[in-house]
């Protein structure tokens, strides 16, 4: 059995998906288990790069299996655009593989995300990508959701959809003031999807264990990341979902015994979009300089990113709740130009060490991060092939993250492409 898994440690936005495709090269079967297209992973491919919001980013490979898990809320008009797109840059297209049991965002869906958003105040909006998520997940929790097996019976789908049409309409008219959607233009609409998604659709609950009982390599790729995750991240400036290692258990319907090195990525600095609490950030020149020399905008929403030191409190808690094998720390060439690099040990709280990373936001957002300072490299890393090529104190940088977290090091990424990878712990 050859397992791995890919989770981010931060806010989102770590690499998460060029480390799965680095990953991928030797990995038979690559699995998205939770988050829809809200979630966006860049994959640098030859200084081409492809943003991917649903498929796996071992969709690259036309050698891979890609599976859309159980976990997995899908809009069949984005996946459908996301498979044409690909193609159309000449990609070969992987076996994809979408479960029967991953639910289906509907119209109605990102009508509410939309109306929601729009109706909050400032300062309690949770950033939402509008893309219809959150109520999704909300109409699975209800248990009035529509699922893929669903859309492939259209006697089911017929009687379901008018449920969910009526109801949502009556939401629509009372509370938004807006007008609903027209029951057989939606009908007509996914039925087509159905037929062109059916190919695809497949129990894949049981696909991915059977693929690891046969022995093949099978990684498990993580969206969006811990600290947004719905139980243990900064409620409510979290996703719908679960961004964690037992999230993706539950999202793939593999047991947690079969899940096997897991790789947290870390960025080496934060970044964060939208509001929540962030005790490292820099509203400052050195958050500037990061966010431009990172290029550090959404790439589902363009939006602009809060930048701020590297924050190990976070990191240690994600490694926590993750069980974290090795660390893959990403993007440390952007570091390249800096004197000197901070990074956020800990917290205090009303003049005292915190323990353990605060529940409460009254309390995260009140914290005094405590620092470190190091000495930066002052160079260019992008080019180092290997561990011993990076100067002193990009290693120390690196392996000083591994002893704040307590979890080794795995993988150092100085650039976005696949060579720019130096591998410390080979898992395939």
């Amino acid at each position: 059995m050859a397992t791995s898994m890919v989770i981010g440690t931060q806010w989102g936005d770590e690499g998460k998906g060029k480390i799965v495709d680095y990953l991928a090269q030797k990995a038979d079967v690559v699995v998205r288990s939770q988050g829809g297209n809200n979630a966006g992973h860049t994959v640098v491919v030859d200084d081409k790069a492809f943003a991917l919001r649903l498929l796996p980013s071992g969709i690259l490979f036309a050698d891979k299996t890609c599976i859309i898990g159980s976990g997995v809320v899908v809009s069949p008009k984005v996946l459908l655009q996301e498979i044409e797109n690909i193609t159309s840059q000449g990609v070969e297209i992987s076996k994809i593989e979408l479960s029967t049991r991953a639910h289906v965002i509907m119209p109605y869906h990102i009508r509410i995300d939309e109306a929601d958003e729009n109706l909050k105040d400032t300062s309690k909006k949770i950033g939402t990508t509008k893309n219809g998520i959150g109520p999704c997940y909300a109409d699975k929790v209800n248990r009035v959701g529509i699922r893929v097996i669903d859309l492939m019976d259209e006697a089911v789908f017929k009687e379901k959809l008018r449920y969910n049409i009526d109801t949502k309409n009556r939401l629509f008219e009372k509370y938004y003031g807006v007008q609903g959607f027209d029951y057989d233009e939606v009908l007509k609409e996914y039925l087509m999807y159905a037929e062109q998604l059916r190919p695809f659709v497949k129990d894949t609950d049981y696909s991915v264990n059977t693929y690891i009982l046969e022995g093949k390599k099978v990684l498990f790729e993580g969206a969006q990341a811990s600290m947004l995750d719905l139980d243990h991240g900064t409620y409510p400036f979290v996703t719908s979902s679960n961004p964690t290692a037992g999230g993706a258990c539950t999202g793939s319907g593999v047991g947690p015994r079969r899940m096997q090195n897991i790789f947290g990525v870390v960025k080496a600095y934060t970044t964060r979009v939208g509001a929540g609490p962030f005790p490292a950030e820099q509203k400052n020149e050195i958050g500037d300089l990061l966010r431009n020399t990172g290029h550090e905008f959404g790439t589902v929403t363009g939006r602009p990113r809060r930048c701020g030191w590297l924050d190990t409190a976070v990191v240690r808690y994600a490694a926590m709740l993750n069980s974290l094998d090795y660390l893959a720390i990403t993007r440390l060439d952007i570091l390249d130009g800096l004197d000197k690099i901070k990074i956020c040990k800990g917290y205090t709280y009303e003049g005292k060490e915190l323990k353990e990373y605060p529940a409460s936001l009254k309390v995260l957002e009140a914290v005094e991060p405590i620092y470190e300072e190091l000495d930066g490299w002052n160079t260019d890393i992008s080019q180092c092939k290997n561990y011993e090529e990076l100067p002193a104190n990009a290693r120390y940088y690196v392996e000083r993250i591994s002893q704040l977290v307590g979890v080794p090091l795995g993988i150092v990424s100085v650039g976005p492409n696949r060579s720019q990878t130096i591998v410390l712990h080979d898992v395939f």
